[in-house]
C-alpha cells in the first residue's frame, strides 16, 4: 500500500472528504479532524474509517485520514504532519501505544485535541479515550471457550505486545479460567503474544505448539479473529478444526463464516458504526469545548484518561445473525453468495 501523505493529493485523501492542502479552514464552526490509523489494510479499520468520516461529516466536520501500514515511526510522522496542517483534533489508532507522548505534547502546544481510538495511548497526555470494554471482550472470549471445554490443555494466543488492548484482553480471559487453572482442571500448555496481530505468525505459533504438545491441545483462547484464523489453519492441517474450541473478536467476515461452520466458537462483535459515530461526536465536543458524557477513567501510566467504554456482544452460532440484523453484513455476504 502506498503511503498516504498529507502533502500528496492522493485518491485516498480525496475520497476521505478533505483536500490535503487545506491548512487554514479549521475552526470550531467547521472542524478539521485528523484520523491516524495504524493499518488500513486490515478489514476492521477500513470500516471504522468509513463510519467515522460519515458521522463527522454529519456533524459538520471534515476528516483527513492516513494509514501507517503498521509502521510506528511512519504513524508518528503522519500525526506530526496533521498538526502542521492545523487540524483541530487528531484521533489516533496507535500502532505502538508507547511512542506518542512527545507528539501529543506538540499537539497541545498547537491547540490540537487528541483522542485515543480503540487502543489506549500509554504514558501520554491525550484528552480522551474511546473503546469497547476490552477486558470484557477478553472475558467473553474465555467464557465461550470455557463453556465448550471446561478442562484440559489450553493454549493462550495473545495479541500484539505493543497494543495495550492485548493486555486488557488477557486480564479478562484469566478472570474466567484462573480458578480452573489453580485447581488443575485447566493446564496452560503454552502462551505467546503475536506481533502485529499477524495471522501468519499465529499459524506458525500454533503449528509449533501442536508439535510440542503432540497435538494434545484441547482449547485455544485467541485474542482476535485474525490470530484465530491463523491458528485454525494450523488446527485444520492436523484435522482438529472444529474439534478444538477457539475464540476471537471483531466479527471479521471470515470469522463469522467460521462460527457458522463450527471451526470458531465465538467472535466478539463490537458494533463499529457505534464506536465510530460516538468517537466523531466526542471529538467535535472536545473541539467545541463541550463536556462529553464519559463513563470511566483509565490510568495510562501518566494520568487518568477520561474514557467512554462501549459494550461488546459475544456471537456464537445461536446469535450470529446479529451482524445481518445490524446491517454489518448482508445475508449474501455471510452465506457467500
Amino acid at each position: 500500500m502506498k503511503l498516504l501523505t498529507l502533502l500528496a493529493g492522493s485518491a485516498a485523501a480525496i475520497a476521505l472528504c478533505l483536500p490535503l492542502a487545506t491548512t487554514a479552514s479549521a475552526s470550531s464552526a467547521k472542524p478539521v479532524i485528523g484520523f491516524s490509523i495504524d493499518d488500513l489494510r486490515v478489514e476492521r479499520w477500513a470500516r471504522d474509517r468509513d463510519y467515522f468520516t460519515a458521522a463527522a461529516k454529519e456533524l459538520g466536520a471534515d476528516v483527513i485520514v492516513t494509514s501507517a501500514d503498521a509502521n510506528e515511526q511512519k504513524q508518528v510522522n503522519q500525526v506530526e504532519n496533521m498538526i502542521s496542517q492545523k487540524v483541530d483534533a487528531v484521533v489516533i489508532v496507535p500502532m505502538n501505544s508507547k511512542v506518542f507522548a512527545e507528539v501529543i505534547d506538540e499537539a497541545h502546544k498547537a491547540g490540537v485535541k487528541v483522542l485515543s481510538y480503540d487502543r489506549l495511548i500509554l504514558n501520554a497526555d491525550e484528552d480522551a479515550y474511546i473503546s469497547f470494554d476490552n477486558e470484557r471482550v477478553g472475558t467473553m472470549e474465555a467464557e465461550a471457550v470455557f463453556k465448550a471445554k471446561p478442562e484440559g490443555n489450553y493454549y493462550l494466543l495473545g495479541g500484539s505486545p505493543t497494543d495495550n488492548n492485548a493486555k486488557l484482553l488477557r486480564q479478562g480471559q484469566m478472570k474466567v479460567i484462573q480458578a480452573a487453572v489453580d485447581s488443575g482442571k485447566i493446564k496452560i500448555v503454552g502462551s505467546q503474544w503475536v506481533p502485529e496481530w499477524s495471522p501468519t505468525t499465529a499459524m506458525s505459533i500454533m503449528e509449533n505448539a501442536l508439535t510440542a504438545a503432540n497435538n494434545k491441545i484441547d482449547a485455544v483462547v485467541a485474542s482476535n479473529d485474525g490470530t484465530a484464523g491463523g491458528a485454525i489453519q494450523a488446527l485444520a492441517a492436523q484435522n482438529l478444526a472444529g474439534k478444538v474450541p477457539i475464540s476471537g473478536q471483531d466479527a471479521d467476515l471470515a470469522a463469522v463464516k467460521r462460527v457458522i461452520a463450527g471451526t470458531q466458537t465465538v467472535t466478539v462483535y463490537k458494533p463499529l458504526k457505534l464506536i465510530a459515530s460516538e468517537a466523531a461526536k466526542l471529538t467535535v465536543q472536545l473541539i467545541k469545548g463541550e463536556k462529553p458524557a464519559y463513563n470511566a477513567e483509565l490510568d495510562n501510566g501518566a494520568k487518568k484518561i477520561p474514557s467512554l467504554l462501549l459494550t461488546p456482544i459475544a456471537l456464537t452460532k445461536d446469535n450470529i445473525d446479529t451482524v445481518i440484523k445490524d446491517g454489518f453484513y448482508t445475508k449474501d455476504q455471510v452465506e457467500g453468495k
